[in-house]
């Protein structure tokens, strides 16, 4: 903003001239007092200039409609929705969210500093304003191998861009709570630091907070919450695809505490995002469960933009930016229209805005890289044990159980059995052709027949596949390795469907449409082979390979048992 600007916009605020926008006759929802106040609401050059009485170039009656800032989405990962930051603008505005932070360490996972410029790049065009977080573990523990490893020297560098906050989710607790010279490092580059506390007791989140760490959305429980609360953090509730823990949280949310509490949706699929809908779920859904409409609105909109120091977001207020919503309905969230910098983004849940060509993304293809797989590559040799660790789905959950049970073989292999629910699980390093593979059992995915396979694996994007026969499990790797990354059906050798992902095998290159309907084609091919309705498979898979969430995950280097933060063999030893 330069001078002038800065006099037009004082001019049009003491009504010396005629605002470009007045919104007239809305309810305000006022995050500051809590309150329903009124009066014309006064946008020049994308920034609310007056509440009051004004003249606009253009004037809008809303009469009946109600006027709130737009919302905020404190924590998501865009690479999770598997199309481009720019497809996922388009999805999201009409669901009312104007800005996100996200953390964009799955594709720096992949892809390092290039994946980051990449996603920034793609990030510049959207009318969705974009802020980043540094992924601050690449990788995120040392027991897996990624395509890259960020230091704070990689990550410095991008701490001068404007969209760029701080330093995103600090997994690597054990490396925090030992004062890791690359930790502190890092730790250093930023006051604005998010954090990853799943598991962590009372001392730890101490040490969390002595680190500088302001932030936590992996809370599943309200007990968690109110201790990460009490001790000055503030919690983001969370809904996403797979982890699912907003109405627990919403329990322990009270007026007095709620100004702590954000919303955000980390990992969202895209057709969840469509359906189901982003913040705005979150919204409604804290609303249903007695929240006062405008608490929900706040924790939304003017909490995030006070966790993060966007000073000019997240309220309906003069020299705030001019993202806002108009609802038919407070009580249920209906939005109507959304307006991003003073300009219509979406109406009646479609988007309005431009439409700008994609990014350059040759630099952040062919990123899959497979050593031969041969025809003994996963077997799971079992000695004289008859009972193995195995990997306990909770359906919805990112945390698993660490089961100990007698598992089906044949001489001395194990062997995948689907009337015990009992699977063989892979993960195979893709970045350098290293041939690691990692083998565990896994119970209660509940595939009858086939495989299933794909590169998002979180966070380390190794190929990831899990079947009921080792031939079946090498199609399907084979399959995702000719696509170059992506997700793939395969029953009795066969490949059913495939969902190409051709950057960094995460994001679709092609529109949201097209990538929605390849999903509800996959969802189709996923029936055929018997998995579950009550949850996605391939999204319980993904998260099967993150070595940061308990209890018993599967990395390319082995079974990793979260509680002792080291890898164990699948047999149990003999007593």
């Amino acid at each position: 903003m330069n001078k002038t600007q800065l006099k037009n916009r004082i001019d049009a605020a003491n009504n010396k001239r005629k605002a470009d926008l007045v919104i007239r006759n809305a309810s305000i929802v006022n995050v500051f007092t809590k309150t329903l106040t009124t009066g014309d609401v006064a946008i020049s050059d994308g920034i609310i200039i007056g509440i009051g009485h004004y003249e606009g170039h253009e004037e809008i009656d809303a009469s009946g409609k109600y006027i709130a800032p737009g919302l905020i989405d404190a924590h998501v990962h865009i690479e999770s929705s598997m199309v481009t930051p720019q497809q996922f603008s388009q999805v999201v505005l009409p669901h009312g969210v104007t800005t996100v932070i996200t953390d964009p360490h799955e594709i720096a996972n992949v892809s390092g500093t290039t994946g980051l410029e990449y996603m920034m790049k793609d990030a510049e065009s959207t009318l969705l304003d974009i802020k980043f977080m540094l992924p601050s573990c690449v990788p995120s523990t040392s027991f897996e191998n990624a395509g890259a490893h960020l230091t704070a020297r990689d990550l410095e560098p991008f701490l001068q861009r404007d969209n760029v906050l701080g330093l995103a989710e600090v997994m690597d607790f054990p490396s925090v709570i030992r004062g890791d010279e690359a930790m502190l490092d890092k730790l250093m580059l930023s006051q604005q630091i998010d954090g990853h506390a799943a598991g962590l007791t009372e001392l730890d989140i101490n040490v969390y907070g002595t680190a500088g760490i302001l932030t936590d959305h992996e809370c599943v429980t309200k007990e968690e919450m109110l201790i990460r609360l009490e001790r000055g953090m503030y919690v983001m509730l969370r809904e996403g695809s797979v982890a699912k823990n907003l109405e627990t949280l919403l329990e322990g949310v009270t007026e007095q505490n709620a100004h702590r509490c954000l919303f955000c949706t980390d990992d969202k699929h895209l057709d969840d995002l469509i359906e189901e809908g982003s913040i705005d779920f979150n919204v409604r859904t804290a609303i249903k469960r007695g929240i006062s409409p405008i608490t929900a609105i706040s924790m939304a909109s003017l909490n995030a933009a006070q966790c993060f120091g966007l000073q000019q977001k997240g309220a309906i207020a003069p020299g705030y930016d001019a993202d806002f919503i108009l609802l038919d309905s407070l009580d249920k969230f209906i939005i109507s229209s959304v307006y991003k910098n003073g300009q219509v983004a979406a109406q009646n849940g479609k988007y309005v805005g431009p439409i700008h060509s994609k990014s350059d993304s040759l630099a952040v293809q062919d990123t899959v890289r497979i050593a031969e797989i041969s025809s003994t590559s996963f077997h799971i040799h079992m000695g004289d044990s008859t009972k193995a660790h195995v990997i306990g789905i909770n359906p919805n959950n990112l945390i698993t159980e660490h089961l100990v049970l007698e598992v089906p073989q044949v001489n001395e292999f194990f062997v995948s059995n689907t009337e015990k629910d009992l699977l063989k699980i892979a993960v195979i390093e893709r970045h350098r052709a290293t041939g690691n593979i990692g083998l565990g059992i896994v119970h209660g995915l509940g595939l009858k027949n086939g495989a299933i396979a794909t590169t998002v694996a979180h966070d380390s994007h190794n190929i990831i596949a899990v079947g009921t026969s080792d031939e079946d499990i090498k199609t399907a790797v084979k399959a995702v390795q000719q696509i170059n990354g992506g997700l793939v059906v395969v029953q009795d050798g066969k490949i059913l469907t495939s969902l190409p992902l051709a950057i960094a095998g995460l994001m679709s290159e092609e529109p949201f449409e097209m990538v929605y309907e390849q999903l509800k084609i996959l969802d189709d091919s996923l029936l055929q082979i018997g998995a579950p309705t009550h949850f996605n498979a391939f999204l319980t898979l993904s998260f099967l390979s993150l070595p940061v969430i308990p209890h018993l995950k599967l990395t390319d280097c082995g079974l990793f048992d979260v509680a002792s933060f080291q890898h164990i063999q699948v047999a149990v030893d003999k007593e």
